[in-house]
């Protein structure tokens, strides 16, 4: 079966790939977690019929953590507490990152109940992994979105997100060994499950997601 890859750079000034054992004051994991590589390719595409699987991430730049804090006023705050006052939430994430993504379009494990245009564009035989990589790659170098990229946190937008630049370098003197490392949060179902790699490594700038 053809292989059908597709890939993308991404940078910003501040990024968050929280750490679940870092508890109320959270910390970033370096790279992004797999689920969250999956939402910024599907922010770029996404259709029913396939799956995004990201493959491999690349880190660019210098891995700089940074304190941040900012005050919340959403719905799990303890009112009890503090009935008309924000939280403060202090948080430990990346500053001035850069990361190259790569994955592969398969075959949706779990497509669900397909809408009329799904159905219709499959009664037609038409090749829907082909048409996803060439709609992301064409979306891509147009900047157009399904739903707004965002590095973690939905405040820390990407300053760029497109194809590769040849000034990027892939910081090879990076190797990291990561316990506990969040995979995934979500089934192919949509439901939630966590996943957690006990042995993830990232070598030579590079993290290989194996599922």
């Amino acid at each position: 079966m053809q292989t059908y890859s597709i890939q993308m750079e991404v940078s910003g000034p501040t990024a968050m790939w929280t750490r679940p054992d870092t508890g109320d004051s959270p910390v970033s994991y370096p790279v992004p977690t797999y689920s969250a590589a999956k939402g910024l390719f599907e922010a770029v595409v996404r259709i029913e019929t396939v799956e995004i699987v990201p493959v491999k991430v690349e880190i660019c730049k210098p891995i700089v953590f940074h304190n941040y804090a900012t005050n919340y006023g959403g719905p799990l705050r303890k009112t009890a507490i503090m009935p008309h006052s924000s939280y403060q939430l202090l948080a430990t994430t990346l500053i001035n990152v850069c990361y190259r993504l790569y994955a592969e379009i398969k075959p949706a494990r779990f497509a669900g109940t397909l809408s009329e245009k799904a159905r219709l564009q499959a009664s037609k035989g038409l090749n829907a992994l082909h048409a996803c990589q060439d709609m992301f790659n064409r979306r891509l170098k147009k900047g157009q979105w399904h739903d707004t990229p965002f590095l973690g946190w939905r405040e820390f937008v990407p300053d760029y997100i497109g194809p590769f630049r040849e000034g990027t370098q892939i910081q090879e003197d990076i190797s990291l060994d990561l316990p506990s490392f969040l995979f995934s949060v979500f089934e192919p179902s949509g439901s939630k499950q966590p996943v957690y790699k006990p042995d993830a490594k990232v070598r030579n700038g590079g993290l290989v997601y194996a599922e």
